[in-house]
């Protein structure tokens, strides 16, 4: 098994970062979705016909700049993406005829992935928009907190660009990353200052804390899914849990909010699923497509 699956399903792990989702929650009959109205939108309006109807969401380009360019160049084909049966690169409608996938009650409603499975997406991978720049951080790593932000923003995109080939990373910054799996902390990354993974990685931005929350997730939005931190691709899931799922925020990109069709988000999610929370009958995106506003 690729060195690559391992640092990503990992991660989840690491540095006691992950967060259990809890199972049961409480249904508030009374609590009105704040959306925007239709009439005159300010923001790219997304609307996708499914199979039970229409929904309709403003996107956010203020907010997630990247994911909404994103999602639009996917939706309306003019965003060169490859087709993960034939390997080619095209350009065309990424998400018609796709399927919800993962549909969870009182949670959300997932999509997005060629095969319908959670497990695909465009041919590329792009990062997060959760939190404006924080402080730089430099010089010697001191804590479990900083050597995670070191893998996050470093170490992992490092290994996902060579696809954990050993052949094609370094075997210092490999064998790091792999003492940090199995001992599930940091202290390996604390042996060398920030610049050192910087400089084996060729690592050009900057690695900062994460500062102020940009949005966060919350009934009817609109947010990446994703396999981990900067891992975004085409799979995207809509909130419909109405108390909104507030231990996913800095996790998960936020980038837009339903503003006509939450019933048929809700329809959705009350559907008869089989195994892996994948509806029995298929749900399907009939066509999605993004208008600018006039």
């Amino acid at each position: 098994m690729k060195k690559l699956f391992i640092i990503g399903i990992m991660t989840l792990f690491l540095f006691s970062c992950a967060q259990k989702v809890e199972t049961e929650v409480k249904t508030v009959q009374d609590k009105k979705p704040e959306v925007r109205t239709a009439e005159k939108p300010n923001y790219p309006v997304a609307t996708i016909e499914t199979t039970l109807g229409t929904i309709k969401i403003e996107l956010w380009p203020d907010k997630a700049p990247k994911t909404v360019d994103n999602f639009i160049g996917l939706a309306n084909g003019t965003k060169e993406w490859t087709d993960s049966k034939t390997g080619t690169k095209v350009t065309k409608p990424f998400y018609d005829g796709l399927i919800f996938h993962r549909v969870i009650k009182d949670f959300m409603i997932q999509g997005g992935c060629p095969f319908g499975q959670g497990n695909g997406d465009p041919g590329y991978k792009f990062e997060d928009e959760t939190n404006e720049p924080g402080e730089e951080v430099k010089g010697e790593i001191k804590d479990n907190d900083t050597a995670f932000l070191v893998f996050q923003n470093v170490i992992m995109p490092y290994l996902q660009k060579n696809n954990g080939d050993p052949a094609k990373v370094d075997s210092e910054v490999l064998a790091i990353a792999d003492e940090c799996i199995k001992n599930q902390n940091g202290n390996a990354i604390m042996k060398h200052p920030v610049e050192f993974y910087v400089q084996k990685t060729g690592f050009t931005g900057k690695v900062t804390k994460p500062g102020k929350l940009i949005a966060p997730v919350d009934y009817a939005t609109i947010c990446m899914a994703n396999s981990g931190p900067n891992t975004n691709g085409s799979q995207f899931f809509i909130v419909t849990k109405k108390e909104g799922c507030a231990w996913l925020n800095g996790k998960h990109t936020v980038f837009g909010k339903v503003i006509e069709g939450i019933d048929v988000a809700h329809k959705i999610e009350d559907v008869e699923k089989g195994a892996q929370d994948k509806p029995v009958a298929d749900i399907k995106m009939i066509k999605v497509r993004v208008e600018q506003p006039k």
